[in-house]
């Protein structure tokens, strides 16, 4: 194992890529990682591919970077991370992250264009904008990858099992809708839509989940999603149902 020649008590030794063409992301983070945990770091750079296929096969490993603390090979990031106790989270682990992020966002949007329009984050509109914003934030995860979003869809939704193309055209509809609905334009169209793909949707999802109880992921925020079925993707259709009601009812003057 390669030798420490730094003299602080705290040292590690860091084997990465960094060549003209490829600089290797894992091993800035792991160097950033070493001293942010107090380590003093003996920096090795690999400069060529000739140069880290010896090194892999000189410790007989099958990745760079490679960290060792006091002659002890740690092994690439995430071993690192690991190392000093950090969360690492698998590929397939299910995550409420790009909701959280979403719905985060969306929310602060619709404060921000309350105050430009009112001046106050107090409106009614920022609530109907928080949910517009949301759904459109929703169909453009969706609109990333239409194919991967429509397979996963096919899991639970009702009507895109009898009618396949419904999943291919979800995501242009709810983004239609929200867009109609941040403009407050055209409620005629945008009501109908959201409340139509809502109330299926809710159907679906309550099916799947709570009467089949089906461990399924949500395709909610795109294909490929780690997010799980469930709560999340019911609150999206129940947000549909409830704009798809309520505009109309303020066009029409009702409330």
């Amino acid at each position: 194992m390669p030798k420490d020649t730094v003299s602080d008590a705290k040292k590690a030794v860091l084997y990465r890529m960094v060549m003209e063409d490829h600089l290797c992301p894992y091993g800035l983070k792991s160097k950033d990682l070493l001293e942010r945990e107090g380590y003093e770091v003996e920096d090795h750079h690999l400069t060529s591919r000739a140069e880290t296929d010896a090194f892999k096969k000189e410790y007989g490993v099958e990745t760079t970077p490679q960290t060792f603390i006091s002659g002890e090979r740690i092994g690439g990031y995430d071993a690192l991370r690991k190392h000093f106790g950090q969360e690492v989270r698998g590929e397939d682990e299910t995550t409420y992250q790009p909701v959280i992020a979403i719905f985060s966002v969306a929310f602060l949007m619709a404060l921000g264009l309350s105050w430009a329009s009112f001046g106050s984050i107090f409106t009614l509109r920022a609530f109907e904008w928080f949910i517009a914003v949301s759904m459109c934030f929703l169909a453009v995860q969706k609109l990333k990858d239409v194919e991967g979003f429509s397979t996963m869809f096919l899991n639970y939704d009702l009507l895109a099992q009898r009618w396949v193309r419904y999943g291919y055209v979800y995501p242009f509809g709810e983004a239609l809708a929200g867009v109609l609905m941040v403009a407050g334009a055209l409620v005629w169209i945008s009501a109908p839509v959201a409340l139509l793909i809502g109330t299926i949707g809710a159907v679906s999802v309550f099916k799947a989940v709570y009467i089949d109880k089906r461990d399924l992921k949500c395709a909610c925020v795109g294909g490929g999603s780690n997010v799980p079925l469930g709560f999340v993707s019911l609150t999206e259709n129940l947000m549909m149902i409830f704009m798809g009601l309520w505009m109309p009812a303020r066009a029409l003057g009702w409330l």
